[in-house]
């Protein structure tokens, strides 16, 4: 696997996986590793032998995930009806490499697309109630929960201001300039989340859920993991649905017009920030968010 250099980042390559697991876990140190070149853009992830996942963190905004993961997914993973990764470790930085680094469980199956899925209200159904089961959610540590709530990689919507303002402005010639302004200066007048905050997934997207058999088998990546509005965990209505599993998605989550409305915005804004990182040299990240964009502004 080559390098990974990018300026403020660390280079990661297979040597330095390779390394860092031997050194710090000898016991899997005969366990072969191979890169997975689909990673995302979070984490250079390897997989380790056949039931282990080695994941970094490319960046800063990503180095809370080990440790968040290892805290609260076994305790909510009894609790929801879709597998979740299950923590083995947290590794520490070394070897030239700054931040902790996680070991999981491997998860069979292939990641969720709209070719197969956006017309199954069964899957919408499917999820509605994986959210509903994660925000029903309580702990019993309340001291811990409100780190999460403080958590500064939790932010409110209006976080996203400026940025989705300037990628409105930057695509308004390929998608329509004044609908996007419409419903993003909906969603920020939109009345706010008025109930005790629940759980949210906080980056629930296709590329984050698994099928085996054409069926909804697993949620990874819980970096974004918090409690507060679950507004932002809507944004797989529009990144996946069509509009008749749409319908049945929000009938059974029982989403008001102010948490759908703040929802859109969600959509808009996330579809927004990948469309104008990446499209130009994805061709994939360029269809998937062309879709969520514009399913947002349907609505």
């Amino acid at each position: 696997m080559a390098t990974v250099s990018i300026p403020g980042r660390p280079s990661i390559d297979t040597s330095l996986v390779r390394r860092l697991v031997d050194a710090q876990f000898p016991q899997w140190a005969r366990l072969p590793l191979r890169p997975l070149e689909q990673a995302g853009s979070d984490h250079v992830i390897h997989r380790l032998g056949e039931e282990l996942t080695v994941r970094l963190p490319r960046h800063a905004g990503a180095i809370g995930q080990a440790g968040k993961e290892l805290e609260w997914l076994p305790r909510l993973a009894p609790h929801l009806p879709l597998a979740v990764p299950v923590p083995v470790a947290v590794g520490e930085p070394g070897l030239g490499y700054p931040w902790p680094w996680a070991v999981t469980r491997w998860l069979d199956g292939e990641v969720a697309t709209v070719d197969a899925l956006s017309d199954s209200s069964e899957t919408a159904l499917e999820l509605a109630g994986f959210l509903a089961a994660l925000q029903r959610f309580e702990p019993e540590e309340a001291a811990a929960v409100r780190g999460l709530v403080d958590d500064p990689t939790v932010h409110p919507l209006a976080a996203r201001d400026e940025a989705t303002r300037a990628a409105i402005t930057e695509v308004g010639g390929t998608f329509d300039k004044a609908a996007m302004t419409e419903l993003w200066d909906a969603a920020l007048g939109a009345p706010g989340w008025g109930r005790p905050p629940v759980w949210f997934h906080g980056d629930f997207h296709t590329g984050n859920l698994l099928t085996t058999g054409g069926r909804l088998s697993a949620v990874i990546d819980f970096g974004g993991l918090g409690i507060g509005d679950p507004a932002c965990d809507l944004t797989i209505a529009f990144a996946l649905m069509s509009a008749v599993p749409r319908t049945a998605f929000r009938a059974a989550l029982g989403v008001d017009d102010a948490t759908w409305t703040r929802g859109r915005g969600w959509a808009l804004a996330t579809g927004l920030n990948a469309y104008v990182s990446y499209a130009a040299t994805n061709p994939g990240v360029a269809a998937q968010t062309t879709r969520q964009i514009r399913q947002a502004l349907i609505g």
